[in-house]
């Protein structure tokens, strides 16, 4: 994929996202396409497929709609990983919706070392709606992959 024809500029997002973070543990904030991602955590829970508790997950219309000050601001807010989950590459019900959010993912894998957060600590991925197996066994690897992180300096 290339990103060269996508701008990071996009309309409001949601904001306040780290707000919503779960206490104890690790802080893991997921942010989940409505039509792929979260159809899949649904499906999982449904299935009662195991999903971490340290989990919080934060339901976008798109993945491309996350911006990458969202992902920053949620370290600033504590959080200790962060996720972006997005629709296979040619699904997107907005077409192009997680080809920025690829794009996006490649700027904060740069960025994040830069900032002193290690970046083990932030992954994209892409999951659909019938992947129920695979959200549980990429959430679960997740927040053990951050748990045997050392503490963010500035979460202390």
């Amino acid at each position: 994929m290339s990103c060269q024809s996508y701008s990071t500029a996009q309309p409001t997002s949601p904001t306040n996202c780290a707000g919503v973070i779960a206490s104890g543990g690790v802080k893991i904030v997921a942010f989940l396409c409505n039509w792929c991602s979260y159809a899949g955590a649904d499906k999982a829970g449904a299935s009662q497929l195991p999903v971490p508790a340290e989990l919080t997950a934060i339901r976008v219309m798109c993945s491309g709609r996350v911006e990458p000050t969202l992902i920053l601001e949620s370290f600033q807010k504590g959080a200790d990983g962060v996720m972006v989950l997005a629709c296979h590459p040619g699904d997107c019900h907005y077409k192009e919706g997680n080809l920025r959010a690829y794009c996006r993912a490649e700027l904060l894998e740069r960025l994040v070392p830069q900032l002193g957060v290690d970046p083990r600590r932030f992954r994209f991925d892409y999951v659909s709606a019938a992947e129920a197996d695979r959200f549980s066994q990429i959430t679960n690897e997740f927040v053990d992959q951050v748990r045997a992180l050392a503490a963010i300096p500035f979460n202390d």
